[in-house]
């Protein structure tokens, strides 16, 4: 059996209780050592076999998966952060499905909600944006051309984007074209919830000049959007007196008592 567990994004303590207890279990692990923290295997047994997928092809990861199936051995694959955000395990799942190897999904803390813990923030403040958009920059791996940066700023709602440090001044440049102001709020959030965790408040014109300023070269999150900020913004209708769900009936305000 393999579990592909997130192992969150970065402080052990916030893996998920169940992916502990999978990785307490297991009889091998392949870790994602290129971003997941190596303090996580301190939760592994002494005899469990170990191996890091950063040095690993996807058949040489296969290969380790299929030697363990052979011995009846359990094996967790610990993705870093959510795995279906940009963990690549899709393909892996396939190839399981044809080899008849059966597997299950253990979710993890993705590190655009460790950024947002960081920084305090919400990012579906009422009257604000009601939604989160998590995309990236195209590097290597392509973005489909309907989902442009652009073509999301157009829309003016939070967003998370990933895996685009290097690309900071472009990625200004895009933000703008697409619709945001030069002063719209935005963050660099650096390995959150690492011991080493930084975040800074900058504008998205300031985005590349931020960064330059304080090293930042990868690893980091950048977050976009007047939530940033968090003025200006609506109460949310859950907790008004005059709103009545199931728990709750409607409470008369104290003028007309």
């Amino acid at each position: 059996m393999v579990y592909f567990v997130g192992a969150g994004c970065g402080a052990p303590d916030l893996i998920t209780v169940r992916g502990k207890n999978l990785l307490e279990q297991a009889d091998v692990i392949i870790y994602a050592g290129s971003l997941v923290n190596p303090e996580l295997l301190g939760y592994a047994r002494k005899d469990a076999k170990v191996y890091n997928s950063a040095y690993m092809t996807l058949e040489e990861v296969l290969a380790v998966i299929e030697d363990a199936e052979k011995e009846g051995l359990n094996t967790v694959r610990l993705h870093t952060g959510e795995p279906s955000i940009y963990g690549a395990v899709r393909e892996q799942m396939d190839r399981l499905d044809d080899l008849g190897i059966a597997y299950e999904s253990c979710p993890g803390v993705s590190a655009c909600f460790g950024a947002a813990a960081l920084l305090n923030l919400e990012y579906t403040l009422p009257e604000v944006s009601q939604s989160l958009i998590i995309t990236r920059m195209e590097g290597r791996t392509k973005v489909p051309e309907k989902e442009s940066i652009e073509s999301f700023a157009a829309h003016h709602a939070s967003m998370s984007i990933y895996l685009s440090t290097g690309m900071l001044g472009e990625l200004s440049r895009r933000l703008i074209a697409g619709g945001y102001g030069k002063d719209t709020p935005a963050a660099i959030v650096y390995k959150a919830t690492w011991p080493e965790e930084e975040a800074h408040l900058c504008t998205v014109e300031q985005l590349e000049e931020t960064a330059k300023a304080h090293n930042i070269t990868k690893t980091a999150l950048i977050i976009v959007g007047d939530i940033v900020a968090h003025q200006n913004y609506g109460k949310s209708r859950l907790y008004a007196p005059d709103f009545e769900t199931e728990f709750r009936k409607m409470k008369k305000s104290r003028e007309k008592e």
